[in-house]
């Protein structure tokens, strides 16, 4: 942590100069997710953005190769974000099922603003994840990132999901399937139950998310007992 808050450690081949360490970096990122939220991954451009923060696209550029990947550091700040209240909320709890319990909750409800990311909306970076991440990785060449470790942040939190259900059910076989399918679920079912309705149980949208963590409840229990 430092004076500007949390600070995660993001792999460095996502970027030319890590923009938590500066007040330029911090001001492209916030602009970044509002700008992502307003237009969507296609429309965004970093000359868009350049004009967003009065900036040049040559001063983007120091910091990031193409949107491609400071929509992956995105991601990965998000998935290092809910891997810290993890960590947080966990913290003392012994009791499997309540160790899940927090996690799903945790899962579900990520987008809850903090005062420690004060350049980071999180309930904006929430939407972009659950509307864009997916592009992130559904790619051509995912194997080429994948070795280049693009994809660290969210395995590591995956790894970390799937001990805790572990814990509940040491001989329960799919830990890593079921750790998966819990995020994409979480950001699959808010995102129909937005745009799809037809696609999804939720009904309604002002309790989406107490709907789907209680959903995510009954599937996790139903496949752990």
């Amino acid at each position: 942590m430092s004076g500007h808050g949390i600070r995660f450690n993001i792999t460095p081949e996502l970027f030319h100069r890590d923009p938590q360490a500066t007040p330029y970096g911090q001001r492209l990122l916030s602009n970044s997710i509002e700008l992502i939220d307003e237009l969507g991954i296609e429309k965004f451009t970093f000359k868009k953005l350049a004009l967003e923060i009065d900036s040049t696209e040559a001063s983007v550029y120091r910091y990031f190769e193409n949107k491609h990947k400071l929509l992956l550091y995105l991601s990965c700040w998000y998935w290092e974000w809910v891997y810290y209240l993890l960590d947080i909320n966990l913290k003392n709890i012994e009791d499997p099922k309540r160790r899940l319990d927090i996690t799903i909750h945790n899962i579900v409800n990520a987008s809850s603003e903090s005062p420690l990311t004060e350049y980071i909306n999180e309930n904006l970076l929430h939407k972009v994840v659950i509307k864009e991440s997916t592009k992130a990785y559904h790619i051509h060449n995912v194997d080429e990132e994948n070795k280049e470790g693009y994809f660290i942040s969210y395995k590591v939190l995956v790894g970390k999901v799937s001990g805790i259900i572990s814990e509940m059910n040491p001989s329960f076989p799919y830990p890593k399937m079921l750790a998966s399918n819990l995020f994409e679920m979480a950001n699959n079912q808010i995102y129909f139950a937005e745009h799809l309705p037809k696609l999804t149980d939720i009904k309604d949208r002002k309790k989406k998310y107490d709907d789907l963590e209680e959903a995510m409840k009954y599937f996790v229990y139903r496949l752990l007992e």
